[in-house]
């Protein structure tokens, strides 16, 4: 089993990277799994195939193939344990080459979950390569005691100017149910976006930095010419042939089983890629300057 980790701040364009990627013979994408023990174990929200999660057969059989069933894991316990390792405040020392002892086992603990869970589905998927698009770094950091070299990190980044901005709309979450406690995507105000943009991006950075194997892509290249991106990927990950994407910025994409992110997940067909910058018309020039000072000292590093 390969693992491709798509990471970043969100609202970059990492779902479309995403599901590009899953189109690639041999690959299988299931979106953000990282909120699969709250959202689907709990709230039994839609997969991307439209079923809920509990009514779709592929997670069914991932569930018994990983664990022995879903109803073998208790999804209390699972979030107490992401709880407990899965937070910012935690990557400083999980990016050390030993963590504190504690913060390691918790983290290999963790971890174990994740494996099964990647194994399970490229079980079930019969793809040798599985891609999670969770992008959260403290998640990578986790992974990155357990795999180290043998994963592959997609790091998505975008100008933090139309990333704020994309933060602060409104967006239902259509796959949300009545009890869902998400019944939109998260909203934030231009300071807190300016700081995730920071301290996520960083991190893939040091990550980067430390020796795992990352391509990085950023949002305005992507659109201008999704092929060579996407090109960049399939060849490290062995595939040669044709893409999924052509040279008119067209995307062919098939139903998928991802189980959380972007709504744009629910689609399939033919999708036009175009650049989205409203934010140069709509975001209040306040806000704009709020986060062009505090991601300033950073923002040459990512080419912004």
């Amino acid at each position: 089993m390969k693992l491709v980790y798509v990471g970043g701040m969100g609202r970059s364009g990492s779902t479309l990277i995403e599901r590009l990627l899953g189109e690639l013979p041999g690959v299988c994408s299931v979106g953000e799994l990282v909120h699969m023990w709250r959202r689907s174990l709990v709230d039994d929200e839609a997969c991307g195939c439209g079923k809920a999660f509990s009514d779709c057969d592929f997670w069914r059989s991932v569930g018994l193939h990983a664990y022995g069933g879903w109803d073998r894991r208790d999804a209390a316990d699972l979030l107490a344990l992401k709880g407990s390792i899965d937070r910012t405040r935690f990557v400083p020392f999980l990016l050390r080459r030993n963590p504190p002892q504690s913060l390691a086992a918790r983290a290999k603990q963790y971890t174990e979950l994740y494996d099964r869970l990647y194994h399970a589905i490229a079980h079930v998927s019969g793809c040798e390569t599985v891609v999670d698009a969770s992008k959260h770094a403290s998640l990578a950091a986790c992974l990155r005691h357990r795999y180290g070299t043998n994963m592959l990190i997609v790091h998505v980044v975008r100008d933090p100017r139309a990333v704020a901005y994309a933060w602060s709309k409104r967006v239902p979450r259509p796959e949300a149910t009545p009890t869902s406690p998400e019944q939109e995507m998260a909203r934030y105000g231009p300071v807190r976006a300016a700081v995730q943009w920071v301290s996520q991006n960083l991190v893939f950075d040091a990550l980067a930095r430390q020796g795992i194997p990352t391509v990085r892509i950023r949002y305005e290249d992507f659109v201008t010419d999704p092929v060579s991106c996407v090109r960049a990927v399939a060849e490290l990950l062995g595939h040669k042939g044709d893409l999924p994407v052509d040279r008119g910025k067209v995307a062919h994409l098939s139903p998928t089983h991802a189980v959380s992110g972007n709504p744009m997940r629910f689609r399939s067909g033919d999708i036009e890629i175009r650049s989205d910058d409203a934010w140069t018309r709509e975001l209040p020039s306040r806000n704009r300057a709020l986060v062009s000072a505090i991601t300033f000292p950073f923002r040459h590093r990512f080419g912004y």
